[in-house]
């Protein structure tokens, strides 16, 4: 079992960045890929970022390549997810999660955190 606390999220200005924090529990960290999903009201959680267990391969949609990278600390249990440039479209509820395989399917990840707010304003 894997418990995850997101952290970093709030409230920034157009163009600027906000960096994501996942902390997680247990001792099989190293074991798990892990993703950053988010969910716009309404809307289906849609992957942002993943990365392989051993962080080697990373995969980012078209919609934040180039904006938004994935990293993790496998000796401090933590992901990360670094946003540059946001956009008012970016405002989200984001979540990290946990799972075995580099897919972007919620219903292939077993732990999710709680979510944290990102609000871009204009």
């Amino acid at each position: 079992q894997v418990q995850l606390v997101e952290s970093g999220g709030g409230l920034v200005q157009a163009g600027g960045s906000l960096r994501l924090s996942c902390a997680a529990s247990g001792s099989t960290f190293s074991s798990y890929v892990m993703a950053w999903f988010r969910q716009f009201p309404g809307k289906e959680r849609e992957s942002v970022a993943i990365i392989s267990a051993n962080g080697g391969s990373t995969y980012t949609p078209d919609s934040v390549k180039g904006r938004f990278t994935i990293s993790r600390d496998n000796a401090k249990n933590t992901v990360s997810l670094e946003m540059n440039s946001l956009k008012p479209e970016d405002t989200a509820v984001y979540y990290c999660a946990a799972g075995k395989y580099m897919v972007s399917l919620t219903s292939w990840y077993d732990h999710w955190g709680q979510g944290t707010q990102v609000t871009v304003s204009s």
